[in-house]
């Protein structure tokens, strides 16, 4: 059960929002305080199966997770959805003695963990750089989405044109190596600019670089 709130959002449309799991009931009214009184979307839920029941895959935000937790511990829930490739940045919340377990969910994935006690101003920060991770990561994986459906329309000679372009070589050397004619290989690689919606071989290596298979 979650007791979060998203105003000013289109029905069906979630805000980012920070999903805090805590099992203490007036450290979640304080989150929940401190957080909207910064314009931050919230949830609250008191156990890490509340939040999984409730969290709705792909959303965006960050998880505020106290590594303490009765049942499935803050480091359980960060395995399961490790494992389940739910890939939401986490903050961890600590105590005085749990740094070192804190250094090892850091070093499992979390972007970030808050001791107690904590300072607001200092918390804010920590949850706006969260959601805006976030946000990169998600523009990161919508760029390779697109990419990767430009290639799926490329034929099967239009991909080995490409991969010869990319390798620098020339339309005679590919003509050469698939023996087709170079104005087949003018054509192919026409469609294959226009398919990759670029405009110049620098910009398909590019591509083609930060998207390596």
């Amino acid at each position: 059960m979650s007791d979060g709130r998203s105003e000013g959002h289109e029905p069906g449309q979630m805000p980012p929002t920070a999903y805090v799991v805590d099992d203490d009931e007036s450290i979640r009214t304080l989150w929940r305080w401190l957080l909207e009184s910064n314009g931050i979307a919230v949830q609250t839920f008191a156990t890490a199966k509340e939040f999984i029941d409730a969290y709705r895959h792909g959303g965006p935000g960050c998880l505020v997770l106290d590594l303490r937790l009765p049942g499935m511990s803050g480091l359980e829930l960060q395995e399961y959805l490790r494992q389940r490739e739910v890939a939401i940045p986490i903050v961890f919340v600590t105590g005085h003695g749990d740094v070192p377990s804190a250094v090892h969910a850091i070093k499992g994935g979390a972007v970030d963990f808050i001791q107690k006690p904590f300072g607001y101003k200092e918390v804010v920060q920590i949850i706006r750089r969260a959601l805006e991770r976030d946000a990169q990561l998600r523009e990161r994986r919508a760029r390779r989405s697109e990419y990767e459906e430009r290639v799926a329309t490329l034929s099967d000679r239009e991909r080995e044109v490409m991969l010869r372009v990319i390798e620098g070589k020339l339309n005679k050397v590919i003509a050469d190596e698939l023996e087709i004619s170079v104005k087949t290989v003018e054509f192919h690689r026409a469609k294959v600019m226009e398919k990759m919606g670029v405009s110049s071989v620098a910009a398909l290596v590019q591509l083609r670089m930060q998207y390596p298979e």
